[in-house]
């Protein structure tokens, strides 16, 4: 059986559609090769497209080549028949009322809200929870493209001041500025080179962010981000007199973000040197800030802040816990040091608040929410019900006060937004969408299946309900990331609603390097472990296809990210299984990803390419080194932007042009690089549809999904 099976893939996998027939076959812009050849570890390594790498802002001759791509794919994606069907169903979809979870200050209520297709959602005031909304925060004015966002926002503790920041393009640069709520007033107020920061109020009239150096001209979306400090400002001066809280020149790798207890008397600031959770905490006095308590030291094991109340804070840690548990400590009595508040349970703990004098716990099980209620002894007072399978967040307020809010969604429903009483134990419903589809017309079901070495993995399978039943194959969407201690947990996509309603399946593989089940999850796909993340991939393809989910030659694969570098290392360890990917702002040269913007952090998934046994390991799934020239490979479409300063888009320029520039087969490897965009955050609307329109209907077309007209 297994021998037929296999023999089934490569015969479908080397075959091409009927309708993919009609056609026109591309034909790749030439891209020059350079002569750029390292001995690395003894081996050379060819580089011939490392002049991509440069900003196309800065290099005409990459600004010509990003031009002649996109107009080479612009002229391929324009004959593909289901383009416009999923651009207007997916704008369609996409057209409801959908709101975020409020928070509330001083008796006001702030909450972003989209009346379903503008590019940016706007910023709402209540006055009071009953109080008639007002806009206070409108992005959709910002710029012409609608390419200008709304950051991170946090209020005033008195719900007088907003704190908000802005994104151009994408960019992870943000502007901090500050708004009058009661008059809608722009403050003078205006911070500059904050970068993966977090707001938060030191007092009504002070606020804490972080910041690097400004970069030397020309170089803010490629050089490397050294030197995280983290700074007061008072309102009404300029940024050149802030006050510098925290910093560690001796450790200019590191990052810190900080936070404030609600009672204003603690900053939290958390330390970290990489993407793994790994930190340090440092306790600051607001009333004395010279006075910095080292709570936690050595970059050892995770620690998150959930709040105080009186003289105890509370933490989330997996010190001796690998699927966490929580802790607190008396900052009157630190002689005392950890107490045990509620231990580690079977499930992973997803995050915490501290609401009404209760803990509110949420967890995952098997990547689905659940969340319970403990009073502050630990002991269990509730559990808080959700309906199925799905992702619970919010959960935010005050230790003062009964009242929090949540959402709630699934693959087939939009989030609906929750009141929650703490006291009393009830959700009653803050704002629910009203959507163009119903929600029953879909399954949601979870599945199990056996990687390469029996390690049992879930998957989550989404279906038209008549398909599922009826257990037709289907051309399948098979997603994945993989990496970074990241849970992938079910949620709505518009985008993905309009693949079902076409007739395919879509499946979320919960593969090792997540968070799904804890630190050995993580653990089992990172760095000398990360070929287990393209075993698990690989197993969910033939699992698919085993279980007559997808037919052989139906499957296709996506990732964003750690997942784009997902896709190119299945392709090229497993060409035959699928028939067509969406690569999408990944990293794609693991032998250099460390020298570009944030590529730093990311050592702790990966490893540094400059140790060898790391280097061996890179070297062996790198996508960019090792594309297997004669081999047929699946139709691919790669995706970036030109404002990704995450994962530069160097490293899809190069991959791409590697592709293009050996036999592949006759399947097409495109790419289409978006203007004034980033890594995905701030995105408008009508970008997102109109990418999510070019790129399922390439998968479409290459795994023979027709939508009925």
């Amino acid at each position: 059986m297994r021998f037929s099976l296999l023999a089934a893939t490569l015969l479908a996998a080397s075959a091409i559609p009927a309708s993919a027939q009609q056609m026109t076959a591309p034909q790749y812009p030439e891209t020059r090769r350079g002569d750029v050849v390292e001995t690395q570890f003894g081996e050379e390594i060819a580089d011939p497209y490392r002049w991509l790498e440069d900003d196309v802002r800065n290099n005409p001759e990459v600004a010509a080549w990003v031009e002649a791509q996109n107009a080479l794919t612009d002229a391929y994606l324009e004959q593909l028949p289901a383009r416009d069907w999923f651009r207007e169903r997916i704008g369609e979809l996409t057209d409801y009322a959908r709101f975020g979870v409020p928070v509330e200050r001083g008796g006001r209520y702030f909450y972003t809200a989209n009346s379903g297709l503008q590019n940016q959602s706007p910023l709402y005031v209540r006055d009071g929870l009953d109080g008639e909304p007002r806009v206070l925060l409108d992005p959709n004015g910002w710029a012409g493209d609608g390419a200008t966002a709304l950051g991170g926002w946090v209020p005033s503790p008195d719900g007088s001041k907003l704190l908000y920041s802005v994104q151009d393009g994408g960019t992870d640069w943000r502007i901090i500025r500050v708004m009058d709520v009661a008059t809608g007033a722009i403050l003078s107020d205006e911070i500059r080179w904050s970068k993966f920061s977090g707001h938060a109020w030191a007092s009504d009239d002070e606020f804490i962010y972080s910041r690097f150096p400004e970069p030397a001209a020309g170089e803010d979306f490629q050089a490397l981000n050294y030197n995280h400090q983290v700074y007061v400002h008072r309102l009404g001066t300029p940024q050149a007199d802030d006050q510098l809280l925290y910093a560690t020149p001796d450790h200019p790798e590191a990052n810190h973000g900080a936070g404030v207890t609600d009672d204003h008397r603690w900053a939290l600031v958390t330390s970290s040197t990489g993407t793994d959770a790994r930190y340090e905490v440092h306790a600051i006095d607001l009333a004395q800030r010279d006075r910095v308590v080292p709570l936690v030291t050595g970059f050892e094991h995770s620690w998150s802040a959930i709040d105080s109340i009186g003289s105890t804070l509370y933490f989330i840690t997996n010190m001796d816990a690998p699927l966490y548990r929580i802790v607190s400590i008396d900052m009157d009595n630190l002689a005392a040091g950890w107490t045990e508040v509620i231990p580690q349970r079977d499930q992973p703990i997803a995050g915490a608040s501290l609401i009404g004098g209760r803990l509110i716990v949420e967890y995952l099980e098997d990547a689905s929410s659940r969340a319970y209620v403990h009073a502050l002894d630990g002991s269990l007072v509730r559990e808080i019900e959700f309906a199925g399978l799905g992702s619970a967040g919010g959960f935010g307020g005050s230790p003062d006060s009964d009242e929090t809010f949540y959402s709630f969604s699934s693959f087939n429903r939009p989030a609906t937004v929750y009141r929650y009483d703490v006291a009393t134990g009830e959700s009653t419903v803050f704002a629910a969408p009203e959507v163009s589809f119903d929600p029953d017309h879909f399954t949601v079901e979870q599945r199990f299946y056996a990687s390469r070495d029996g390690t049992r993995v879930p998957m989550f399978v989404v279906r038209r309900a008549d398909i599922a039943a009826s257990g037709q194959a289907v051309p399948t969407l098979l997603y994945g990331y993989g990496g970074f201690d990241i849970s992938l947990t079910p949620g709505f996509s518009a985008s993905r609603l309009a693949w079902l309603e076409a007739g395919g399946a879509y499946v979320v593989a919960n593969i090792r390097g997540g968070g799904e089940y804890g630190r050995a999850w993580h653990d089992g796909g990172r760095r000398a472990n990360k070929q287990n993340v393209f075993d698990d991939f690989i197993a969910a393809g033939e699992f698919l296809i085993a279980e007559g989910i997808t037919p052989a030659g139906g499957l296709a694969i996506q990732g964003g990210s750690n997942g784009g570098l997902l896709v190119g290392a299945v392709v090229n360890q497993r060409p035959d299984l699928f028939a067509a990917g969406n690569a999408a702002v990944g990293v794609m040269d693991m032998l250099r990803f460390d020298r570009f913007t944030a590529g730093r952090y990311w050592v702790d998934d990966y490893g540094y390419p400059d140790r060898e046994e790391d280097w061996r390991i890179l070297r062996a799934y790198s996508p960019y080194h090792n594309i297997h020239a004669g081999t047929a490979y699946p139709a691919l479409l790669v995706t970036t932007a030109d404002t990704d300063d995450r994962v530069v888009p160097g490293h899809s320029f190069k991959y791409t042009a590697a592709l293009q520039a050996v036999d592949l087969g006759e399947r097409p490897h495109l790419i289409r690089i978006e203007t004034r965009a980033g890594h995905g955050s701030g995105k408008p609307t009508d970008k997102a549809i109109a990418e999510a329109a070019d790129v399922l209907a390439f998968l479409a077309y290459w795994t023979g999904l027709q939508p009925a007209e």
